[in-house]
């Protein structure tokens, strides 16, 4: 059935057998068989808060039993309260947001209000980052996997980012800050409207800059009068040990887009600002689904689920738990793991031969031996050779132990 009505028919899945999953728990998924498996994955950083909460699903419940949709261009408590509650866990002075349904939306919002209020349309994005699937995103996507429509904008300018084969990060990171000015002389300052960037770029490797970074990248768009977009769609709601991965940089970006986990499985993300870049975004503009009172409901619920268990707490503690073992068992087999990196429960390792080369077959059998021993992980990088974790952030130490020992299984068998 899915070859026959699916599109694209040939659309691939993790596995050579995927299990078909039919239930979510917390941090557990069934499939129907009635197995059961640990996720580290997430849906990808959406299901931080656990598969079928039910202190989530209770408010998009009681929503859904008084009001479900009305659009965007009614008035409803539930946005305005989501607006504000986002204007409180938001970076500095981003108060302002624009409701809609999915990351490419808020992208593309974010995107457009950057070129009304600059007046400019040139745009800075960097090599290994992906930021949606409609026209001006995918123009914004450098990953070639992910550039799936051959006519694509021309104003994206690509610069370097922190990914690192030779050298050191710190050297990766002055490389992608000079590759960026230059961009900036050759093109102009008074052409560029924003550079957009992600944190830390997931579907690119988990590549992950220093703490100087961004700070620095920040005081050069400054200067030229470029706007800094962040993309904090896989990264954001407590995933990096901070609601925002941005905030581990200490920068306020000009515009920042978040979704994913904010609905924890239910559609909604926003494009947020300040005061003075919102009020230029003033032309008629519509999500017909943003703003949903069910998904706003829900995503309020997320808010107070994530503050009131700790889950940035949680996950700085596990994530470090995580990595120290994932470190251990880098140092134990050098000729098949690379890099560790991340922050948090954001984390990827990088599998390659002590020369660099890529090992994205190994990748598949690390997913195939893990899936067998009841656990789910992911992978991403321009070369698929990454091995991704991101788990729920209600995960125990045990499911850490539980991870780590079939890793640990793997290499020291394989």
């Amino acid at each position: 059935k899915k070859k026959k009505y699916l599109c694209p028919p040939g659309f691939n899945h993790f596995y050579k057998n995927p299990p078909q999953m039919v239930k979510g728990e917390m941090q557990y998924l069934f499939d129907d068989q009635g197995v059961k498996y640990l996720d580290f994955f997430a849906g990808v950083s959406v299901m931080n808060c656990g598969h079928c909460n039910p202190e989530i699903i209770s408010a998009a419940i009681k929503q859904m039993e008084t009001l479900q949709h009305t659009s965007i261009i009614y008035l409803t408590q539930n946005m305005v309260d989501l607006a504000e509650r986002l204007a409180e866990v938001l970076p500095g002075n981003l108060t302002r947001s624009f409701f809609c349904c999915t990351g490419s939306e808020a992208n593309e919002t974010a995107l457009t209000m950057a070129k009304l209020y600059t007046g400019k349309d040139q745009f800075i994005a960097l090599n290994s980052g992906l930021h949606g699937r409609t026209y001006q995103t995918m123009s914004a996507t450098e990953i070639p996997m992910w550039r799936s429509d051959d006519f694509l904008m021309p104003n994206f300018h690509f610069a370097l980012s922190c990914a690192y084969s030779a050298g050191t990060l710190d050297e990766a990171a002055e490389r992608s800050l000079e590759s960026i000015e230059k961009i900036i002389e050759s093109v102009g300052s008074d052409s560029i409207a924003a550079l957009i960037a992600e944190p830390i770029q997931g579907n690119g490797g988990i590549i992950t800059p220093p703490k100087w970074y961004f700070k620095k990248l920040k005081s050069i768009l400054e200067k030229h009068g470029v706007l800094l977009i962040i993309d904090e769609v896989q990264t954001g709601f407590a995933r990096t040990g901070k609601m925002f991965a941005i905030e581990n940089y200490d920068v306020v970006p000009d515009i920042m887009t978040i979704a994913k986990a904010l609905g924890n499985g239910m559609p909604i993300s926003a494009a947020s600002t300040t005061d003075e870049i919102g009020m230029k975004f003033n032309r008629p503009s519509a999500s017909t689904l943003g703003g949903n009172p069910v998904c706003s409901a829900t995503a309020m619920a997320v808010l107070d689920y994530i503050k009131e268990n700790k889950l940035c707490e949680r996950s700085e503690e596990l994530g470090k738990m995580l990595k120290d073992g994932l470190l251990e068992i880098q140092v134990n087999h050098p000729d098949k793991i690379g890099q560790v990196r991340g922050i948090g429960l954001m984390l990827g390792m990088e599998l390659a031969s002590e020369d660099g080369s890529p090992l994205p077959e190994l990748v598949d059998q690390v997913l195939e031996f893990a899936l067998e021993n009841g656990v789910i992980i992911g992978k991403n990088g321009r070369d698929r050779n990454v091995l991704a974790f991101q788990p729920p952030l209600v995960i125990s130490k045990e499911d850490v132990r539980l991870v780590l020992s079939t890793l640990k299984l793997f290499f020291e068998t394989n």
